[in-house]
């Protein structure tokens, strides 16, 4: 029972207080979706500790020596011979006990990335289970409608694998700004094995497969074993 003089749901200042609120909210959310949606802020890149730097340039040198019998000192930095332990002198080419496992860590990718290309703050590589993702920023030019001036957020992911004696490559899909691509639009290549589809033709996925004896993409870490 309600008292005489007692007044009854909102007064006209907390209707008011609430809608004001209410535009409050909604304002500060649409900007916020605007600046992450059109505006993205540049990836931030990743930055080696001094040991995480040593392994990775060991491991490039490593790399170049399985691939290319002629490198040189004027090829490897300091860190490279140290942690390879390198002496510079002649000798014979040999593969006999050669290390033919390339391994990379999802960090080590991106700093590469970050310190070889002009990418360090538009790309980021992940590496899940089967699966490599990338996110990348491209700048749209502007003179182009729409979205001319603006800065695009591009993710794609592939499966990466091993299986029946050759690599899998799948394209699992594409999303610009988070609305995923129609396969059509790709060519009709999504959920498709690239080397399955192209590698019985001459050119580089024939020769990709067959360099290859196995591949292994897990959480973080990205192993591929070159054939002899």
């Amino acid at each position: 029972m309600v008292e005489k003089g007692e007044k009854k749901g909102f007064s006209g200042l907390m209707v008011f207080g609430i809608i004001t609120m209410v535009m409050v909210v909604t304002a500060a959310g649409t900007i916020f979706a605007v600046r992450v949606w059109l505006f993205p802020s540049p990836f931030t890149p990743v930055a080696l500790s001094q040991q995480e730097e040593r392994n990775l340039e060991s491991k490039l040198f490593n790399f170049e020596k399985l691939v290319d019998s002629s490198t040189t000192a004027s090829r490897l930095s300091d860190n490279a011979k140290q942690a390879a332990d390198v002496k510079l002198s002649p000798e014979a080419y040999r593969e006999t006990g050669a290390n033919r496992t390339i391994s990379f860590s999802e960090r080590e990718i991106n700093s590469l990335l970050a310190n070889n290309t002009n990418l360090a703050d538009k790309l980021a590589i992940d590496l899940a289970d089967n699966l490599v993702s990338a996110k990348l920023l491209i700048p749209v030019d502007p003179d182009f409608p729409v979205f001319g001036g603006k800065t695009l957020r591009v993710k794609a992911g592939v499966e990466l694998a091993y299986s029946r004696s050759r690599p899998i490559v799948i394209l699992k899909g594409v999303s610009v700004m988070g609305v995923p691509i129609p396969s059509e639009w790709m060519g009709g290549l999504k959920n498709i094995d690239l080397v399955e589809k192209y590698g019985g033709d001459e050119g580089f996925w024939k020769t990709f497969s067959a360099g290859v004896d196995s591949i292994t993409v897990a959480d973080g870490q990205l192993w591929v074993k070159l054939k002899k």
